[in-house]
């Protein structure tokens, strides 16, 4: 596992591709849900999402030789996004298998930053087939969206940014679908943050880390029935155990919680958040007396959000 001087430089060596997001907050906010929220706003990172600190990082981590011959990686939305708008800025090539459900902006916005995309049926074993098939043909270097420590501590950099701003923090919760977050998170809390907390959300709907902390074993979920749609996917082998370990609980919450604390969000701090990101300040405002009169910060991971199609 990664050390504190490791993670301080990790830090460093991605800083100059990704951008320093700003901590918000809301005297509004902060009356509704009876305590202090700090909001580290992820939804302004580089193409909108946490998930540029980590494709970067793991893509840092690659030998010279590994990094020419480029990366591959299978998504649908944020992680595509952001390999291949880390790749571009590294100058390597990067190679997309996009689901052929995979809403059009989305490959536009691939596209756009230099991804090459392969198409394939909607389902994993299609996606993991493509994805073998190109690491075969080009040498190119697997990426995980969530199951991998390069990129697990890479997402952690968000919360190590957070805790330099706001040192006294007492928790920091994040929305958990993969894993990578709450667990980069977790561990940078562990290492940067003094006497801080390490909660996680998630929808009712698609609970599995719920239940996977419960049973001490990793859950699926029957159904996917949740507007947050970054957080339908399930925990992997090595963001679990850091879980297990640093993770002190995590909240459920009901899909028109998320949707009012999405609205709550635009309206007071008139900012764009997705639904994945509502997640963690409907946990707040769902219990409030677990987080009365405490500091807590609030990852809002990402800003990549149909506009004609938002829930209110």
């Amino acid at each position: 596992m990664i050390t504190k001087k490791e993670f301080t430089t990790l830090h460093l060596q991605i800083s100059p591709y990704i951008h320093r997001t700003p901590v918000l907050s809301s005297g509004l906010l902060n009356k509704i849900a009876e305590t202090e929220i700090f909001f580290k706003c992820e939804n302004f990172q580089r193409m909108g999402a946490f998930k540029m600190r980590g494709a970067t990082a793991a893509i840092l981590a690659l030998s010279e030789k590994e990094q020419t011959k480029g990366v591959v990686t299978h998504s649908s939305g944020n992680f595509a996004q952001a390999v291949s708008l880390s790749a571009k800025s590294l100058g390597i090539p990067a190679y997309i298998v996009m689901p052929s459900s995979a809403p059009q902006v989305k490959k536009d916005a691939v596209k756009t930053y230099g991804g090459e995309i392969t198409e394939c049926e909607p389902n994993l074993k299609a996606r993991e087939a493509a994805a073998i098939k190109i690491q075969q043909e080009t040498g190119a270097s697997f990426l995980h969206p969530s199951n991998q420590l390069e990129v697990i501590y890479g997402q952690g950099t968000a919360a190590i940014e957070l805790l330099e701003q706001k040192p006294d923090l007492d928790i920091i919760i994040t929305p958990v679908g993969g894993g990578g977050l709450v667990a980069g998170t977790a561990l940078a809390t562990n290492y940067f943050g003094n006497n801080c907390k390490t909660i996680g959300a998630e929808p009712f709907e698609v609970d599995d880390a719920y239940r996977s902390l419960k049973s001490g074993k990793i859950e699926t979920n029957s159904s996917t029935n949740t507007i947050g749609d970054g957080l339908k996917t399930q925990l992997g082998d090595k963001n679990f155990p850091i879980i297990q370990k640093f993770v002190s609980e995590i909240i459920r919450v009901e899909e028109e919680e998320i949707i009012a604390a999405m609205k709550l969000i635009w309206e007071r701090m008139k900012i764009v958040v997705e639904p994945s990101s509502a997640v963690a300040f409907a946990a707040v405002l769902r219990e409030k007396e677990k987080f009365r009169e405490k500091k807590v910060g609030i990852i809002i991971s990402g800003g990549n959000v149909d506009l004609s199609n938002l829930p209110f």
